[in-house]
C-alpha cells in the first residue's frame, strides 16, 4: 500500500502540461517580427581638376551633391585629404614586349613607393607575363618590396587581365582605399579573364585603377592600340586614371598618380532602400552653385556605379 502511495505521488509530479489547471498552461510563444535593414555606407572618392588638369583643393560638403539612380542622397561623410589607409597592388608588365625597359620601371616603382606608402598604408607586388605572380604580399615593409623588384621573373606571353582580376581579388576585403597601379604597354595575348570579367572584379571590388601605359614608340607600326583602349577604359571604368610614359619615361607618371592620390575628397552616404532587382547601382556627383561661377568648367573624377545585392521585398 505504501508503495502505491509512493507511485501515485510521483505520477502526479510528472503529469504533462496539459493535464495542469488551465490558469497554469504556459503562454503561447508570440512570433518575433524580423526586419531586413540595410545601413551600407558607400564610400566615394572623388578628384577635382580645373581645365588644365591642375587639382582644386579647399572644397567642401557643401559644395557637392550626389545622386545614386537619379535619387539624390544625402551626403552623410565628408573628409578632404582623406586618411584612410591606402592598399596598393602594384602590378608589372614583364612580357616580351616591355621587357627592355624593366629596369628602368623597377627604378621608377621604388622612387614611387618610398615617396608615397605611409604607416598605415599597404603594399602588394605583382608580376604578370605568361603567368601572374606574387613577389611580395602586403606590407609596408618598403626594404621587403625593394628586394621584390630585383626579382621579378620574365616571359614570352602577357596575361593583363588574369593579373587584374586577381589583383582586384587581393584588394577586395581590404580596408579603406583600394588601388590597382598597372605598367603595361596593353596587350593581352593570354586566353584566361577577358576584359569585361577584369572590369567586374575590379567594380565589385571597389578598385580604381591606375594605368600606366609604356609605350616604346608612339608612332610604332606595331603598337596595340586596342590594348591600350582597354587600360584607358579600365581606368575610366573605375574612377582611376591613366597615363602615357612614352620612351620608359615612368618617373613623371608616377608622379602624377601620387599626386592623384593624395588631393582625393571622400564622400559617403547611406543609399535610400529601392525596389529594383538591378544589382548595379549608377553614381552621379556635382559641384553645387556654392563651388563657384567656374564650376561647370571643372572635371569630376569618381567610380560611375557599384555593386550591391538586391533589396529585400518590403513586406519581409
Amino acid at each position: 500500500m505504501k508503495r502505491s502511495w509512493i507511485l501515485l505521488g510521483l505520477a502526479a509530479l510528472i503529469a504533462p502540461a496539459s493535464r495542469l489547471p488551465a490558469q497554469e498552461q504556459p503562454l503561447p510563444q508570440q512570433a518575433t517580427p524580423r526586419y531586413h535593414v540595410n545601413v551600407r555606407l558607400v564610400n566615394v572618392f572623388v578628384n577635382v581638376t580645373d581645365p588644365e588638369g591642375a587639382p582644386i583643393g579647399g572644397l567642401t560638403q557643401n559644395d557637392f551633391a550626389l545622386a545614386e539612380d537619379g535619387v539624390p542622397q544625402k551626403i552623410s561623410y565628408f573628409e578632404r585629404d582623406t586618411s584612410m589607409p591606402l592598399s596598393i597592388v602594384l602590378a608589372i608588365d614583364t612580357s616580351g614586349s616591355v621587357r627592355k625597359d624593366l629596369d628602368i620601371e623597377t627604378h621608377a616603382a621604388r622612387d614611387f613607393i618610398h615617396a608615397l606608402l605611409r604607416p598605415l598604408d599597404r603594399l602588394d607586388l605583382i608580376d604578370f607575363n605568361s603567368d601572374v605572380d606574387e613577389v611580395v604580399p602586403f606590407t609596408n615593409d618598403v626594404h621587403q618590396i625593394d628586394s621584390g623588384l630585383n626579382h621579378l621573373s620574365t616571359g614570352p606571353a602577357t596575361a593583363l587581365y588574369d593579373a587584374i582580376w586577381l589583383a582586384a581579388q587581393r584588394l577586395a576585403p581590404r580596408p579603406g582605399r583600394k588601388v590597382l597601379v598597372v605598367i603595361s604597354d596593353g596587350g593581352n595575348t593570354v586566353h584566361g579573364v577577358d576584359y569585361p570579367e577584369a572590369l567586374e572584379q575590379a567594380i565589385r571590388g571597389e578598385v580604381m585603377i591606375y594605368s600606366i601605359i609604356d609605350l616604346p614608340v608612339i608612332a610604332d607600326a606595331g603598337r596595340d592600340t586596342g590594348g591600350e583602349h582597354a587600360l584607358i577604359t579600365l581606368s575610366q571604368g573605375t574612377g582611376g586614371k591613366f597615363y602615357y610614359a612614352q620612351y620608359g619615361n615612368l618617373t613623371e607618371a608616377f608622379a602624377q598618380v601620387s599626386e592623384d592620390l593624395r588631393t582625393q575628397y571622400l564622400i559617403g552616404y547611406y543609399p535610400v532602400r529601392r525596389r529594383s532587382e538591378s544589382d548595379f547601382r549608377h553614381i552621379e556627383v556635382t559641384l553645387t552653385p556654392a563651388a563657384g561661377a567656374r564650376a561647370s568648367e571643372d572635371t569630376l573624377r569618381y567610380r560611375p556605379g557599384y555593386y550591391a545585392p538586391p533589396s529585400p521585398p518590403l513586406d519581409q
